[in-house]
């Protein structure tokens, strides 16, 4: 019979144990190049944010790190990266859409983020610009509020990237927060749907900071918004939803580094504080903010708590606009 002593022991040794190989792993890593997959096609945003990573990640560990793009359904994504070693050499730049929206919104994602992935670090956050055709008579988002109250279904709304994509899932947080009636129409990318918006077949869009700030100061939209919580550094002179008039209205696109579920701490931890580093450079955060993306550094634990959020939240919206995919 083991004693009341050594039974207390033994948890103990085991948990010795376990951080001695946590060191080990940490100290052994990396023993081979590092495959770091994007979620989206070549210069898109994750694959630009990824390079800028990568390139300053090799320098750093001292071990080749390749970029390889996986666009198209963010099921397969997931389900690659899930699947592979859990040693720290497979890496995965994600983005809204593998962490938040797709398991949101589909009927069978085949995955879930918050088991089948170990956050590493936040990389980057953007936000979009609520926009409107001149010819819509608001200047403000009280008026165009004031307007589509008056008008139910009569504005349209460009929702790029189809059912169950962001620009859909923002409009339908909009019309929840503000009561109002918008119907969407959906196209496959942000161009086709910008062409509508500035031909004025829609009226309103939702889209990214740095695509759409020619378009405004042209003229040829009118801004009203921008969806980060507060003013934002790109469009200082634009209230937030919230400070003019929508509580509780932000929409953010984020990238952030995940491994497999089963990695190591030690190598989670010591690529999180290398990444920090690397965020942390002045040419790396100015490299970040011509991509129209604001740095985000933070622990692992941080990540997983914002991405857990960020879940429920759109859970919440495709689940009260009835949004399913697949």
């Amino acid at each position: 019979m083991i004693s009341k002593h050594l039974s207390l022991l033994v948890p103990i040794a085991l948990g010795a144990n376990l951080m001695a190989g946590y060191v080990a792993a940490e100290e052994a890593y990396p023993s081979k190049a590092i495959t770091l997959f994007t979620a989206g096609p070549p210069g898109g945003p994750a694959d630009a944010a990824a390079r800028l990573i990568a390139e300053r990640l090799q320098a750093a560990l001292r071990q080749a790190v390749v970029v390889e793009n996986r666009p198209g359904n963010p099921k397969t994504t997931a389900k690659t990266i899930a699947s592979a070693a859990p040693d720290g050499h497979t890496l995965l730049m994600a983005n809204t859409s593998v962490l938040a929206i797709f398991p949101a919104v589909s009927k069978n994602s085949g995955y879930d983020p918050s088991k089948d992935f170990a956050p590493v670090a936040s990389v980057a956050q953007a936000h979009q610009i609520l926009v409107v055709h001149p010819t819509v008579p608001a200047k403000t988002l009280k008026e165009l509020v004031a307007y589509a109250k008056a008008n139910p279904g009569k504005l349209n709304y460009a929702a790029a990237g189809g059912i169950g994509g962001l620009p859909h899932l923002a409009g339908e947080l909009f019309k929840r927060h503000a009561g109002v009636d918008m119907v969407p129409v959906f196209f496959k990318g942000a161009a086709e749907a910008l062409t509508a918006v500035l031909g004025g077949h829609v009226q309103v869009t939702f889209e990214n900071i740095t695509i759409l700030l020619p378009l405004i100061q042209s003229g040829q939209l009118r801004a009203l918004a921008v969806t980060s919580e507060t003013r934002n550094p790109q469009a200082p002179d634009l209230p937030s939803m919230i400070e003019a008039g929508i509580p509780d209205y932000v929409v953010t696109t984020f990238l952030g580094l995940v491994a497999p579920a089963g990695t190591p701490p030690g190598i989670i931890g010591k690529l999180n504080v290398t990444i920090n580093e690397i965020l942390n450079s002045a040419e790396m955060q100015a490299s970040l903010r011509n991509l129209g993306s604001i740095p985000q550094i933070g622990s692992p634990r941080e990540f997983a708590a914002f991405i857990a959020a960020e879940s429920r939240k759109w859970a919440a919206v495709a689940k009260s606009a009835g949004i399913a995919v697949d």
